[in-house]
């Protein structure tokens, strides 16, 4: 087989080699595949600054910084968890937390506010679905479709919102009924638990799993069972620029990343080289 040629940049790891045999690919939602949240950071980390006790000497850029940090060092994984690591911030501090649920649905709260345009143009027409996926995204989706391949979608993102979200972008097809995202019993849902059942329902070992993530969980619980792992560090604000997010970057090779890739114009390639046909 002649060497697949990429038009934008792509990272292979010293881990990488072709995995033949996949025949099920799991990806993460948001900022992998939806836009449709781009720029929900901008709506945590000032929730967080804006009700973290502040400590003597200390500035809201670094009470920012601080927020910023723990939330992306949780992102992949259920909203939940960064509102429990608020309340134990604002608790350290000496100040009186209210639950992280409540948090979570002031956070979402506020998210939907501004989302909602997107969501409605969407709805309406006025905006396209390839406009709010990450470059690329659909000719990927026919690409693993037409192979034949078992797909799933599994997001830190509420379960109703995902499967709304993903039928407003025209995913629901490609994925069917194995659609999961977090529940308000958040001890009832993990992207683990997703790809343990994924194993386990189809009776196929982890090396037959592709996944796609632009979070450290989907990257981290795919490495743990021996399956092929894509970060898809996007560059969420400028959709289609084909540069990565730098942090995005690192932090997924840190934890174990195979490829990594910028967005999905090179998805035909991509594929090729990591199916070896």
């Amino acid at each position: 087989m002649s060497k697949p040629v990429f038009s934008g940049e792509v990272i292979l790891r010293p881990t990488f080699a072709p995995r033949p045999g996949i025949s099920h690919v799991l990806f993460d939602f948001d900022g992998t595949l939806s836009l449709i949240r781009q720029g929900w950071p901008e709506v945590m980390v000032p929730m967080f600054t804006e009700v973290l006790p502040p400590l003597d000497g200390e500035s809201d850029a670094d009470r920012q910084r601080l927020a910023f940090e723990d939330i992306m060092r949780l992102n992949g994984k259920q909203t939940i968890y960064q509102m429990m690591q608020l309340a134990d911030r604002i608790r350290e501090r000496g100040g009186e937390p209210r639950e992280p649920l409540w948090y979570k649905h002031e956070y979402l709260r506020r998210l939907d506010e501004r989302i909602a345009a997107r969501a409605e143009g969407l709805k309406a027409g006025t905006i396209h679905p390839d406009d709010l996926l990450v470059f690329g995204a659909s000719a990927l989706m026919e690409n693993l479709q037409r192979r034949g391949l078992s797909l799933y979608l599994a997001s830190g993102t509420d379960e109703p919102f995902v499967k709304r979200e993903a039928e407003l972008l025209g995913l629901t097809r490609y994925f069917g009924e194995h659609i999961y995202g977090a529940q308000d019993d958040y001890k009832s849902f993990s992207k683990k638990m997703v790809i343990d059942r994924l194993l386990s329902e189809n009776n196929i070992p982890g090396e037959q799993l592709l996944s796609f993530g632009d979070g450290y969980v989907e990257i981290e619980n795919t490495k743990q069972v021996g399956g092929l792992a894509v970060a898809v560090a996007s560059d969420e604000a400028n959709n289609g620029s084909g540069r990565m997010d730098e942090w995005k970057r690192d932090r997924l090779s840190g934890v174990g990343a195979d490829l990594i890739i910028p967005d999905f114009r090179d998805a035909a390639p991509l594929l090729e080289l990591i199916l070896g046909q």
